[in-house]
């Protein structure tokens, strides 16, 4: 017969590289999309607008050395002269909110300078610098930034559904690879103080051979697959596999087999966001959020492998040693489980996740909770039905007196 274990851990390793492969093909097919930008659909087009009407001096009289999509809908128009003058154009599918280009030394956020514009309530066209001094919105400083802007006043216009940023920059030498962030928000900024952005991204922009890298193109895509992974893992499945051994243990032996199973399942599904995040880690903005974020993940980690190692010591039921193995695998499980909702939650709050992922999580939280509350009533209900079960086949039968002796006095 076939040792359950091989089996359980044999069904995880194949979920795995499974899940690893999705996300390596998801990744190879955006770098394949983003190195044949040219068959982009609205790129030809938008690279033939003649600025003449719409677009200030001096900017419409420029012969821009390269027009490129880079990102989304974002079209990047650039020319560098041989004194060192960059002038840019960024242009966008624009509704409402605003749009932004970011020069960073590193390719973070933090400590990067960035360009904004946006059209008002009123229609009035807006461009400022800001300089992003953290992640949070109150950390982006308008007015403030470290790009030498010419004497050339940024401009903004729209076009059809186009905007289009326009700005130059008057450097001390030639520029060429140079990361850009690019982000965009649909909340109309309120004394100048920028929404939240919807999305963003980060490329490395060559300004001498006019091409970019999207080295970092996959970094969206990890965040998702690893936010994806780690809910599964340790907020949906291994919480699942804690439950069955409380309330199908009437059921023997299948709760064990089915147990062993999630768990084993959960723990490797947990494992792929572990190794994602590891890659995260080198990619993204490094704070003190992040930072405990990594701290309290190791630490589940590390309980969530004892887990696995309690399973492979298990010691026979008639052992000396097996309620202490029970102590320390019960209450090992719930810290691991405890802290894993805590790391969620958290990564929920430092990563900058949108509604979608609060509300996900808060549903999955919701049905596990409702599903312990109905477990938790029928284990009841079983146990009293047993219990009047056991009461009714124990009877009090009178015991019969014996008739009264008769003494014989001599």
């Amino acid at each position: 017969m076939d040792d359950p274990r091989s089996k359980a851990a044999s069904a995880s390793m194949l979920i795995l590289w499974i899940c690893l492969q999705t996300l390596l093909l998801e990744c190879e097919t955006l770098a394949g999309s983003n190195d044949n930008a040219d068959t982009y659909t609205g790129q030809a087009d938008a690279c033939k607008i003649d600025f003449t009407g719409f677009v200030p001096p001096p900017y419409h009289n420029i012969s821009y050395t390269s027009c490129m999509h880079i990102w989304n809908s974002f079209v990047l128009r650039h020319y560098q002269s041989e004194d060192n003058l960059l002038t840019i154009i960024l242009s966008a599918e624009y509704t409402t909110g605003w749009v932004g280009i970011g020069f960073s030394r590193d390719g973070f956020m933090v400590g990067s300078s960035a360009m904004v514009g946006w059209f008002n309530k009123k229609g009035q066209a807006e461009v400022m610098q800001y300089y992003l001094q953290g992640t949070a919105t109150s950390q982006v400083i308008p007015g403030m930034g470290e790009l030498p802007l010419s004497g050339v006043p940024p401009a903004l216009a729209l076009n059809g559904a186009s905007i289009y940023l326009l700005f130059q920059l008057k450097l001390n030498k030639p520029i060429s690879r140079q990361p850009i962030i690019l982000a965009f928000g649909v909340g109309y900024p309120k004394h100048h103080r920028l929404t939240h952005h919807v999305d963003k991204s980060t490329i490395i922009m060559d300004f001498k051979a006019g091409s970019m890298s999207f080295s970092r193109k996959c970094t969206s895509s990890r965040k998702k697959s690893h936010g994806v992974l780690s809910m599964l893992g340790w907020g949906l499945i291994l919480p699942t596999g804690a439950l069955i051994p409380r309330y199908f243990r009437h059921k023997d032996p299948i709760w064990y087999y089915l147990h062993t199973l999630t768990q084993f399942v959960g723990f490797i599904i947990a494992l792929g966001a572990v190794v994602l995040g590891v890659q995260l880690y080198s990619e993204v903005e490094v704070h003190p959020g992040i930072v405990a974020h990594r701290g309290i993940g190791i630490f589940v980690l590390t309980l969530t492998i004892l887990q696995v190692l309690a399973f492979f010591l298990r010691p026979n039921e008639d052992s000396k040693i097996r309620k202490y193995w029970n102590w320390y695998h019960n209450w090992f499980g719930r810290f691991a489980l405890f802290f894993g909702a805590v790391n969620i939650i958290l990564a929920i709050q430092v990563g900058g996740a949108n509604n979608a992922w609060r509300i996900g999580y808060g549903f999955l939280v919701g049905t596990i909770m409702v599903s312990v509350i109905v477990l938790e009533a029928l284990l009841w209900m079983r146990n009293s039905t047993k219990v009047n079960n056991s009461s009714s086949t124990f009877q009090m039968n009178p015991i019969d007196q014996p008739p009264p002796s008769t003494f014989v006095k001599g």
